[in-house]
């Protein structure tokens, strides 16, 4: 009576104990690993998006400093160029400015050579050359300047000295031209010394 006691109560037991012991897990892996399986996912995510974001960085800097050398470089040939014109334009200067006394002593024996009083004249010859040198050197940009009879300008031309004139229109023009004025590309590189009417 015992004995059949005892083994329905290990009976019952054992009922409780089948359905649930076996089905019931203590510790469930499966969760357990899907939920450790996500997290070094996000985090393999989270990493990617700082690199793309670094590698971003690094472009958008390796792209300025391009543009910058492209801008720097443009200025860099632009100004060797402006320096390399205005070396051609001041040697041409140079060369120029030291030619002119020898044209004013054309000038001036051409002047003295048309006077009628005068019997020396210019040979055809020396005439010929006058006329060429003055068309090279007019074709390389100098240009005379016409100063009498016009209205002083201290930007052009230099007073030696002042003259009463009677008639009042001539007040403040050149009466006379001692020395021509010589401009260069536009650009006075002898002023014209003058006599001005007062």
């Amino acid at each position: 009576m015992k004995k059949e006691h005892k083994d329905k109560a290990n009976g019952a037991h054992a009922d409780q104990e089948g359905p649930h012991g076996e089905d019931e897990k203590l510790f469930d892996f499966d969760k357990s690993t899907s939920s450790d399986s996500d997290q070094p996912e996000n985090q393999g995510d989270n990493s990617a998006d700082a690199k793309v974001a670094e590698l971003q960085a690094s472009v958008n800097e390796l792209r300025d400093k391009h543009l910058r050398l492209l801008a720097e470089f443009d200025n860099y040939k632009k100004r060797t160029m402006r320096e390399r014109l205005d070396l051609m334009n001041s040697a041409s200067k140079d060369v120029m400015v030291s030619l002119l006394p020898i044209l004013d002593d054309f000038d001036r024996a051409k002047k003295s050579a048309d006077d009628p009083s005068n019997a020396e004249v210019f040979s055809d010859g020396v005439t010929l050359v006058y006329n060429r040198l003055n068309n090279v050197l007019q074709n390389m940009g100098l240009k005379a300047m016409t100063s009498t009879g016009e209205p002083f300008d201290v930007e052009m031309h230099e007073a030696i000295t002042e003259i009463p004139v009677p008639d009042e229109n001539m007040k403040g023009k050149v009466i006379d031209t001692l020395e021509k004025g010589y401009m260069l590309n536009d650009k006075i590189i002898r002023h014209a010394k003058v006599v001005v009417g007062n």
